[in-house]
C-alpha cells in the first residue's frame, strides 16, 4: 500500500535507520504529552501505541480513508479522521491539551494556515510538538516536500501564532553519523549524473518517481555493503539537544 520511500517501513530492512529516526520523536513526546491529544498526520500509526499510555484520549487525522479505517479497527477506543489539511474541519476551538505533528508541515502548501489551525484547536496553555527535516542536512531535493526549513525560519513561522517556543534538534551518535555519511556518498554517486541540475529545475511531480527509485537504490546499496550498520541502529542511537542548527530534524515545542 505504501510504495514511496517517504514513508519508511518498519518491515523493510533497508528502511530501519529512517524508521528508527521517525520513531524517536514519539518516544520523547510520550514523556511530555497528556490529556486530550491530537496527532496531525498520523500516517501509518507508527507512534499511536507509543503515545497512548500517556494520554486520556487520542485523535489522529490524515488524508487516507482506507488507512484511517484500518487504524480505527486496530484501535477502536481512539478516533481517526480522514481529512485534507489544513483546515482542521470539524475540530472545535480550544479542544486539545497537546498536538503532535511529525514530518508533516514540509508537505503542506499553506504552512502558515497549518500552524494557525493547530493554535486554534489547542486549549490555552496547550503544547504543539512539531518535527520536520533540517534543510541543512538534506542530501538532495525531496520532491515530496513543498518546502524545507532552516532553524530560524521554522521558529519565526511558529512564533507568528504561539507565545513561546523551545527549539531542540534530533541528533545521532557515531553509528548514525556513519550511516549518514554512507548515504551521502551513495546519493552523490547518483546525483553526479544530473549535470543540468534538473532536480532543482523540474516540477516536483516529475521527480517523485525517479526520486523514489534512486532513494530505494541508495538504501539497498548501503544495506548490502554494511547490513550490520543498517540493522544495528535503534531509536536509542538518536538524542535531543538544544542545538537546533546542526541536527537532522527540528524538535520544537510551542506553547499557546
Amino acid at each position: 500500500m505504501y510504495k514511496t520511500t517517504e514513508i519508511a517501513s518498519s518491515e523493510i530492512i533497508s528502511d530501519n535507520p529512517v524508521h528508527q529516526r521517525l520513531l524517536f520523536p514519539y518516544i520523547e513526546a510520550a514523556k511530555i504529552v497528556s490529556g486530550n491529544l491530537l496527532e496531525i498526520g498520523c500516517g501509518t500509526g507508527r507512534g499511536v501505541a507509543v503515545l497512548a499510555p500517556s494520554v486520556a484520549n487520542y485523535t489522529g487525522v490524515d488524508k487516507n480513508e482506507p488507512l484511517m479505517t484500518q487504524l480505527s479497527a486496530q484501535y477502536p477506543s481512539f478516533k481517526f479522521i480522514d481529512m485534507f489539511l489544513p483546515p482542521l474541519k470539524g475540530l472545535a476551538d480550544n479542544t486539545f491539551d497537546c498536538i503532535v505533528t511529525f514530518q508533516v508541515i514540509e508537505h503542506i502548501e499553506d504552512d502558515n494556515e497549518f500552524i494557525k489551525e493547530a493554535h486554534r484547536v489547542l486549549k490555552p496553555g496547550g503544547k504543539l510538538i512539531l518535527t520536520t527535516v533540517n534543510k541543512k542536512y538534506s542530501l538532495s531535493r525531496n520532491p515530496w516536500h513543498v518546502r524545507e526549513y532552516l532553524a530560524t525560519e521554522l521558529k519565526n513561522l511558529i512564533l507568528k501564532h504561539f507565545s513561546s517556543i523551545q527549539t531542540q534538534g534530533v541528533h545521532g551518535n557515531e553509528k548514525v553519523m556513519n550511516y549518514y555519511e554512507e548515504n551521502k556518498r551513495s546519493v552523490e554517486k547518483i546525483t553526479r549524473f544530473d549535470i543540468f541540475n534538473l532536480q532543482y529545475r523540474l516540477p516536483r511531480w516529475m521527480l517523485q518517481i525517479p526520486y523514489d527509485i534512486a532513494n530505494r537504490m541508495s538504501r539497498n546499496i548501503i544495506q548490502r555493503s554494511d547490513n550490520k550498520l543498517v540493522t544495528g541502529i535503534t531509536y536509542q542511537d538518536y538524542f535531543l539537544s538544544d542545538d537546533a542548527e546542526e541536527c537532522f530534524d527540528f524538535f520544537y515545542i510551542a506553547n499557546k
